[in-house]
């Protein structure tokens, strides 16, 4: 009878699997809504007058608010609000955002406004109205990205977690093939008067992150009940004590924590040499190869796959026989050696068989560290300062991801070839071995389990 008293919903396997199931659904419309408009950059030139400079700053309005504090604010506001209420701020403000953006293209007369045009002339009034409603929607989303991590770290705490998060990622990654594939589809479908469309894809992809806020409600509703069992076997008290309310000043222990350094800087490394050089990439096999965009971007699409398919296998690995910082290191040294192929192999000795096989091992690594990185930060950070933790690690990857593709593109343009820019990257993976080894040495040292199973037996 105690037993049965003991078990909450985390020890029933099909309610912590929904739960990953209502979470990274929202994550999946999140990604999907990210890159809707993606393949349909030349429509929005011919048809609502924008230009390659007005995408590229539409674009770069996700990241803008976030960069600028509102990651460390949404930190603060998950580890003092809970993961329910902070869960359901960042859906809604996807879906506000969506609906500003989905307003400013549909908009006949937004080009037109004056009061649109006064403050920015440059940029057509559409651009501007998508523009701020992207900043809203890149808000919630990174709220939304951290909170999940949290959500996940809970539920599965003692259980699968690693491959909780490895499924989550891959879920998410699906997003942004399903709407590189449905776009175009959506466009042709709902053409008028021989134009293909730009507002159904968008209107698709705004009614599903309604879906996924609506998913969030339910999720409210059995973490609520989840709380309350924990309260019932004395895990929880109904009022938190004083001395486990989440303050400001709690910060002071992850700024002060050499081991959260050591990963939201091997992070920020980590992700400058695999996002940015996912911009490029097509490029570089394009020039070094001699062959056509197309071929080129067919090569390339097997990188995001395959790291999509092993990220949850590997997170399963970590789950029941732990090395999670040895993973780390191992995926450093295999992107050192796959940037120096590229770098100085490739040229030499241009092939397709060579590109792919660097590209699959790539992939590799960048299933190894994700899969180990972010289940490994609930081991070293209080589960109190947990969501700031996350949006602390998220912001400083903002601030890498904004600026490196910048430096790329400059020595790019200096340079007039591509030997340096991977250069550069294969520094960032040497950095990363070196942070993954201080890391793996500090883990020994405090035991903090990084290489020790997450399921508990």
């Amino acid at each position: 009878m105690v037993e049965k008293i003991q078990k909450t919903l985390r020890d029933s396997a099909v309610a912590r699997w929904a739960v990953l199931v209502l979470v990274a659904s929202m994550m999946f419309f999140a990604y999907m809504f990210v890159d809707i408009l993606s393949p349909l950059a030349s429509l929005l030139e011919s048809s609502l007058n924008w230009d390659r400079g007005d995408f590229g700053t539409y674009a770069a309005g996700e990241y803008l608010l976030n960069v600028f504090g509102f990651l460390i604010l949404a930190g603060i506001i998950l580890d003092k609000m809970g993961v329910r209420f902070t869960g359901l701020l960042s859906a809604s403000l996807m879906v506000i955002g969506a609906a500003i953006k989905y307003w400013g293209i549909s908009w006949p007369e937004a080009n037109t406004v004056e009061w649109l045009n006064a403050w920015w002339p440059a940029m057509p009034g559409s651009a501007k109205l998508a523009m701020f409603g992207f900043m809203i929607f890149g808000c919630g989303c990174e709220m939304a990205g951290t909170t999940v991590s949290k959500i996940l770290a809970k539920w599965f705490k003692g259980k699968e977690m690693a491959l909780a998060m490895g499924l989550e990622m891959a879920i998410a990654r699906l997003g942004v093939f399903a709407a590189m594939w449905l776009a175009p589809m959506f466009s042709a479908k709902f053409a008028v008067d021989g134009t293909d469309s730009v507002t159904a894809p968008l209107l698709f992809a705004s009614l599903l992150l309604v879906v996924g806020l609506l998913n969030f409600f339910v999720f409210t509703i059995m973490d609520k009940t989840f709380d309350n069992q924990l309260v019932a076997i004395g895990e929880a008290t109904a009022e938190k004590d004083p001395e486990d309310e989440f303050h400001v000043s709690d910060l002071k222990q992850i700024l002060t924590s050499k081991m959260f350094w050591i990963i939201a800087l091997l992070c920020v490394l980590y992700y400058s040499a695999i996002f940015p050089f996912q911009r490029f990439a097509t490029n570089f096999l394009e020039e070094t190869l001699a062959i056509s965009n197309a071929e080129a971007a067919g090569l390339f699409k097997w990188f995001p796959i395959l790291a999509m398919v092993l990220t949850p296998f590997l997170g399963a690995f970590i789950d029941y026989k732990g090395k999670g910082a040895s993973m780390m290191l191992l995926g450093a040294v295999i992107m050192i050696a796959c940037h120096c192929v590229f770098a100085f192999v490739l040229p030499a000795y241009p092939s397709k068989v060579l590109a792919l096989i660097t590209i699959l091992v790539l992939g590799v690594s960048f299933s190894l560290v994700p899969a180990s990185m972010w289940p490994s930060v609930p081991k070293i950070i209080d589960e109190k300062v947990l969501g700031s933790a996350y949006c602390l690690i998220f912001w400083v990857q903002n601030v890498g991801l904004c600026l490196v593709p910048l430096l790329i593109g400059k020595l790019r343009v200096a340079t007039n070839g591509y030997l340096v820019p991977m250069i550069v990257f294969a520094s960032f993976g040497v950095l990363a071995f070196l942070l993954s080894l201080a890391l793996k040495v500090e883990d020994k040292k405090k035991n903090y389990g990084l290489e020790l199973p997450n399921k508990k037996k």
